[in-house]
């Protein structure tokens, strides 16, 4: 496991020399990880030239020496905190000036710093971390693929089990449990459970709405992997009562249909674009013109998609105005939806991997409309 971390702490500090900086301190939990391969908390990285020291505390002393054992460790006592110890280390290393994540960094927090290393010049840092975590290694993109099978699996068990008096609180209970016995550490997020108008908002929290009241049923959902890397799923499932969809109002059965095919198609038409060297606004302006052109432009309310990996949503950015260029290696979800307020939405996501030669659909379950009805 040591050998992906320490070519990633090698790759920051050449880049580290090339900008001049002669200290870098990572405080995010998540970036730490990325670079060590640890998995606790309240514990701050220092690279430099010549040294590399992870300062901890010693509820970890032994899980540090199981993980990262060739990494130099600083374990602070009880009575220090975390910001003096780190200072104390970076006083004694006698760097001149320190950059920091600014992104991840309070005012009080620095304020500290300051107060507790006053002879350091302190320097607001670029997300460094996150632009090498932009691009995914062999072994990450293994872990994804682990964590959409994850997913995949617990959604199979879910909608087996679908059924019309089931509530959206109780669904997303059953589903983040199914996530678990499949092998996730857990679920990528709270999942988003939503019947009929409540899909219509993008992040609808669970209610007590049951299944029973609308024939649209979109289940947002993912899986943290036994390790640090996650998935991100959408479908929405329509559900059949005695074999029909019921019409709520004239041609609903219709129009739901109608907008369902539309998104899928500017799915289809966002990873049709997903290819090295293309800007991840085009990949977003596909979609978004395939839904303007059906009418349907106020109701694609976001992004396209993000990037994915250690975080359910990190770099890449994937935003009508963003500058940021696809690279293979890339992981990113492709989730266009249609809102239509007061009755229904559709989304549709999967989980896509930038290749040399254009897109890999990661996930596997099927998008189509007739095979997301389920009888119940």
């Amino acid at each position: 496991m040591s050998q992906p971390f320490a070519g990633r702490r090698e790759r920051l500090v050449q880049q580290l020399a090339e900008a001049g900086v002669h200290a870098f301190l990572v405080t995010q939990p998540i970036n730490v990880s990325y670079l060590t391969g640890f998995t606790g908390e309240a514990s701050n990285l220092i690279l430099s030239a010549n040294r590399t020291i992870l300062v901890s505390d010693g509820r970890f002393t032994t899980q540090l020496a199981e993980e990262c054992p060739e990494l130099a460790t600083h374990i602070r006592p009880p009575s220090q905190g975390l910001t003096a110890a780190t200072a104390e280390v970076l006083t004694q290393l006698g760097v001149r000036d320190v950059e920091c994540e600014s992104a991840h960094v309070t005012l009080a927090t620095a304020q500290a710093f300051a107060e507790a290393a006053p002879a350091i010049s302190w320097k607001l840092g670029e997300e460094r971390v996150e632009a090498l975590r932009k691009v995914k290694d062999a072994g990450e993109i293994d872990q994804i693929r682990e964590a959409i099978r994850i997913a995949e699996q617990a959604f199979g068990v879910f909608r087996a089990q679908l059924r019309p008096d089931d509530a959206e609180k109780d669904l997303a209970d059953t589903l983040e449990f199914g996530i678990r016995r499949a092998g996730g550490k857990c679920s990528s997020f709270p999942s988003i459970v939503a019947v009929g108008p409540r899909a219509a908002l993008p992040h609808a929290p669970p209610t007590s709405k049951r299944v029973r009241e609308a024939p649209v049923l979109l289940v947002d959902w993912g899986a943290c992997g036994p390790f640090f890397y996650k998935s991100d799923l959408t479908r929405v499932l329509l559900t059949r009562i005695n074999s029909r969809i019921p019409s709520t109002g004239s041609g609903f059965d219709a129009k739901v249909q109608a907008v369902y095919d539309v998104v899928l198609k500017a799915q289809r038409a966002a990873i049709a674009a997903v290819r090295p060297g293309v800007p991840a606004k085009d990949v977003d302006a596909a979609a978004r013109s395939v839904i303007a052109d059906a009418g349907f432009g106020d109701h694609f309310t976001h992004s396209i998609g993000h990037g994915l990996g250690m975080q359910v949503h990190e770099l890449p950015i994937m935003r009508p105005n963003t500058t940021t260029t696809l690279e293979a290696g890339m992981v990113v979800t492709v989730e266009p939806g249609i809102y239509v307020p007061d009755q229904f939405g559709i989304r549709i996501e999967d989980d896509i991997l930038v290749t040399p030669d254009g897109a890999e659909i990661l996930t596997s379950l099927p998008r189509d409309f007739e095979a997301n009805m389920v009888d119940l």
